[in-house]
């Protein structure tokens, strides 16, 4: 079977902020009391959502940012919902060095680094993993994963932590298992089809979906398989993927066909599907049904984006929709407290509330780096929640701070290079890693 990818849609998460050893100006300064009037977007022409009524005069309430010490996957922990988290108003550059190969015009970088047990760790456009000293920047160990016999493989894959292991997904069809200190392999198993996410584990299971849409569990010991699970094939793909998410004894798996799924994570037992495919209409590359954005298990709702333009809420034990918006997006929304944050394909920033999801705010972000022609459409990535900032940055190498409060912009700044890997906060800092491979930590 042959896969087709667009493009434009190669895009992930992600900022660069570069200031020397200055700190970040970019975050802004603490937001004032709006002024009262109602407020006229000199860009409603082009909005397609809007706030509604039934949440006019009221506000969005976070809970205080808290420190989180770990950053063992993609995503963060295994349910995905990493709320609001603590960093320092004044970050500056603590240190930066050069992962391996980048992005370039047949490799892609696309593995979001991990940080555990006062390392972090990567992979590179050419599947090298490396191990480097959290605080320091020093590198620990280095490993090279690519067959030898094989040039290229798929562009997918990434890396997943527990317990002193680095679990590895690969673009060549393996899953690897290696000791997290010295990078030895631990085992080395072949599967069907490339893998087209980073795996996602937890209490000593592996889960990991090829290309082919089967999600694979695995024992974290010896990689033997304890069950598989298949969505519908697609023929049509946009490069990447979202790992699948698990919590309170339950696997949510995404697919490229746009089915969701709930499994028990014993035996793989279906608890319920849903399929946010919808119907395809144009040919359009926003019709792809791939669910690129990670589903997210929150306090017994999960929370799904789909390319094609639906967002909904759905019940983790029954599989009922609490509720449902048209709102499309590749990128995976935030979860903090009672709200929800969520980059669309339509470059709008949106604020919603989780229990119905009624929208608070939109920003309307800037669509082409040329508005007269429209041409040069802009992809913006993110958000990412940090001490009452949401952080989004453009495909322009503009990067955003934005109140998460009522969705004003705070500040930004303009990037030398692009980042479209989400960065990862722990233990007070933030890494970023940049299209061509350096790793940059702020502290």
């Amino acid at each position: 079977m042959i896969f087709f990818f667009i493009r434009p849609f190669i895009i992930f998460a992600g900022i660069l902020l570069v200031s020397g050893c200055g700190s970040l100006p970019f975050l802004g300064t603490t937001e004032k009391p709006p002024l009262p009037g109602k407020r006229i977007s000199i860009l409603a022409q082009e909005q397609t959502l809007q706030a509604d009524s039934i949440t006019t005069g009221k506000k969005i309430l976070l809970p205080a940012p808290t420190s989180n010490n770990e950053w063992p996957q993609a995503g963060g922990y295994a349910n995905h919902a990493m709320h609001h988290i603590k960093i320092s108003p004044n970050i500056k550059e603590s240190w930066s060095i050069d992962i391996g190969s980048g992005t370039n015009d047949t490799d892609w970088l696309i593995a979001q680094p991990i940080m555990a047990d006062g390392r972090v760790y990567t992979m590179d456009a050419e599947t090298v993993i490396a191990a480097f000293n959290a605080i320091s920047g020093d590198e620990i160990w280095r490993l090279e994963l690519a067959p030898e016999d094989e040039e290229e493989g798929y562009i997918g894959g990434g890396l997943a932590f527990e317990a002193g292991r680095i679990f590895v997904a690969t673009g060549f069809a393996e899953l690897i298992c290696l000791d997290a200190n010295t990078g030895k392999i631990i085992w080395r198993r072949k599967m069907d089809n490339p893998f087209r996410t980073a795996p996602t584990v937890r209490n000593n299971r592996v889960y990991a979906v090829t290309l082919a849409n089967k999600l694979y569990a695995v024992y974290g010991s010896n990689g033997q398989t304890i069950w598989t699970h298949s969505g519908i094939e697609e023929p049509t793909n946009l490069i990447g993927g979202a790992n699948p998410a698990v919590d309170a004894g339950v696997v949510v798996v995404t697919y490229s066909s746009g089915e969701v799924a709930a499994l028990k994570v014993e035996n793989g037992k279906e608890l319920w599907t849903d399929s946010l495919a919808g119907a395809r209409k144009t040919n359009s590359a926003t019709t792809f049904t791939t669910i690129r954005g990670r589903p997210i298990i929150d306090r017994g709702l999960v929370f799904v984006i789909s390319n094609n333009g639906r967002l909904t809420a759905i019940n983790l034990r029954t599989g009922k929709r609490i509720w449902e918006r048209s709102i499309g997006g590749i990128e995976s929304p935030w979860v903090a407290g009672d709200f929800i944050f969520v980059l669309t394909n339509n470059s709008e920033l949106v604020a919603l509330s989780r229990q119905k999801g009624n929208i608070y705010w939109v920003n309307n972000l800037a669509k082409w780096e040329d508005p007269e022609d429209k041409t040069g459409r802009i992809i913006w990535t993110g958000p990412v929640l940090t001490s009452d900032r949401l952080i989004v940055a453009g495909s322009t190498g503009e990067a955003l701070s934005i109140s998460p409060y009522s969705g004003q912009t705070l500040g930004k700044i303009e990037m030398p290079d692009g980042i479209t890997i989400g960065p990862i906060v722990a233990r007070d800092t933030i890494y970023f890693l940049s299209d061509d491979a350096d790793l940059i930590a702020y502290r």
